[in-house]
């Protein structure tokens, strides 16, 4: 391949992280036009084999602004609404803890 088309799959920035048994990678890649777009992926390691399962999505410039407001949307609506699934939870547990019985959430 020539400078030219290895061009297409440069990374230009990358970022990792770690959260719990999942890794996330944030890469910023340029296309043969110089465009950006973003590869998310996700890698966890499968305890059968130790083999490594990959998720990756492309996001192109076009839709930064309505993924970035799509997930605000979603991670404000999980902040708003934990904390009432934990009191659940909490009462889950100790109404299994006190009566031996449970219920789904």
């Amino acid at each position: 391949m020539g400078d030219f088309e290895n061009r297409e799959r440069e990374e230009v920035f990358s970022k990792k992280v770690r959260a719990g048994k999942r890794t996330y990678f944030f890469d910023v890649k340029a296309t043969r036009s110089n465009d950006y777009y973003i590869t998310i992926t996700e890698s966890k390691k499968r305890l059968e084999d130790g083999a490594f399962i990959k998720h990756k999505i492309f996001l192109y410039k076009e839709d930064f602004e309505k993924f970035a407001e799509g997930l605000k949307d979603t991670v404000d609506y999980i902040k708003a609404n934990q904390e009432v699934n934990e009191k659940r939870y909490e009462f889950n547990e100790t109404a299994k803890a006190d009566e031996d019985f449970s219920f789904e959430i």
